[in-house]
């Protein structure tokens, strides 16, 4: 018995000095090369695109003050106890113009200047890149998210497609006297955008603003007509969303468009199938589209594979994204948790985790053989 214990003994593997220095320094050398890429190589992105996100911020605050002043040029006395923070984008309760019901706060809501960042954010994640081209289905609804599309574009250097209605809900951009149009020949006066609309529409009811008054419909019909913008006026669903379809197409060119922005609720860009209300807001994949004669220019863009960016339940937003509901003054550009998103790891993080792990097991495998 004796004699089996020593022979078992003297087959214990001696352990060598020199090799476990060797093991020591090889995962020395793996972990400070990993320790830099994945301190490194992550974070360049999100650094990136957290410059981008301020430069877009920084941009719609510019346009902010852009509007504002030429409002009070226009001698429209600002409602400073509708409009809090004095932004000159937020309308009137009821006009000639007005289409359909609004919320206050959420008008105000959307005039953060760290709207454009979070637009930012969203392109990034359906993998948008400088200088590719994006159509925008907008409605005068939320002038202040347009501004934060135009500002979000001009800072990632994108070709923004704009097709906009005219008509806009309570708070909108609802006052005859300043209306989108107004709003967009002020920025572009003043140097902030060079984004010409490619059509407008007049919006409402069937895009055709039949839910306002006559005088508001004849009114922006002559607003229109001197623009001399191509006017869309297609009561016929599928009509209405093919011709936007073909309009965007024709304005992309040879480029391929990359993403769709859909601002606000409107009927040819929502559709009409019930199922478009289960759309949460921000970046969408879509599964599955109504009939064609349901559909709008979000189910549209979803057939082509054009990822779709939902800018409508402004509540389910800000509280995804971490943004101020209706806040009492405007943050500054920079401020906000949507910033520290676009500094998370990436998934190359996780990729690189892996292949760590998986390289330390090799290393001690092959010293144990060596063992033996």
């Amino acid at each position: 018995m004796k004699s089996l214990i020593f022979k078992q003994k003297r087959n214990i593997p001696k352990l060598d000095p020199g090799k476990n220095q060797r093991t020591i320094l090889i995962l020395c050398v793996l972990s400070f090369l990993f320790f830099i890429l994945a301190r490194y190589i992550p974070l360049k992105k999100g650094e990136t695109v957290k410059g981008e996100m301020l430069k877009a911020a920084e941009i719609m605050q510019e346009a902010l003050k852009a509007i504002n002043i030429c409002r009070e040029k226009k001698g429209i006395v600002l409602d400073k106890r509708n409009d809090i923070n004095q932004t000159g984008l937020i309308g009137v309760e009821f006009s000639s113009i007005t289409t359909s019901l609004g919320s206050l706060e959420a008008k105000r809501t959307t005039t953060n200047p760290n709207f454009a960042a979070l637009i930012i954010f969203l392109l990034k994640q359906a993998g948008i890149e400088r200088g590719d081209t994006i159509a925008v289905g907008a409605s005068s609804s939320f002038p202040a998210l347009i501004v934060a599309a135009l500002s979000a574009s001009k800072a990632m250097g994108l070709k923004p497609l704009m097709i906009c209605s005219l008509g806009a809900s309570n708070w909108g951009a609802n006052l005859p006297d300043f209306h989108w149009l107004d709003m967009q020949n002020c920025l572009q006066k003043c140097g902030i955008f060079n984004t010409p609309l490619i059509a407008v529409s007049l919006g409402g009811e069937k895009d055709t603003g039949m839910d306002m008054t006559p005088e508001g419909r004849s009114f922006l019909l002559k607003e229109v007509e001197k623009s001399g913008i191509f006017f869309l006026h297609e009561p016929d669903l599928m009509d209405n969303v093919q011709e936007r379809i073909h309009i965007y197409e024709k304005e992309g060119g040879k480029k391929k468009i990359k993403a769709f922005i859909n601002i606000g609720g409107s009927w040819s860009n929502m559709g009409t199938s019930p199922e478009i209300l289960k759309l949460k807001p921000g970046l969408n994949i879509i599964r599955s589209v109504p009939p064609s004669e349901k559909r709008g220019v979000i189910h549209e863009m979803t057939l082509r594979e054009i990822p779709v960016i939902h800018l409508l339940y402004i509540n389910g937003l800000v509280r995804h994204y971490q943004l101020p509901w209706d806040p009492a003054s405007l943050p500054q550009p920079g401020e906000g948790k949507i910033y520290l998103l676009a500094g998370e790891r990436q998934q190359s993080f996780f990729i690189l985790a892996g292949v760590y792990f998986i390289l330390i097991i090799l290393v001690f495998i092959f010293r144990n053989r060596q063992s033996f």
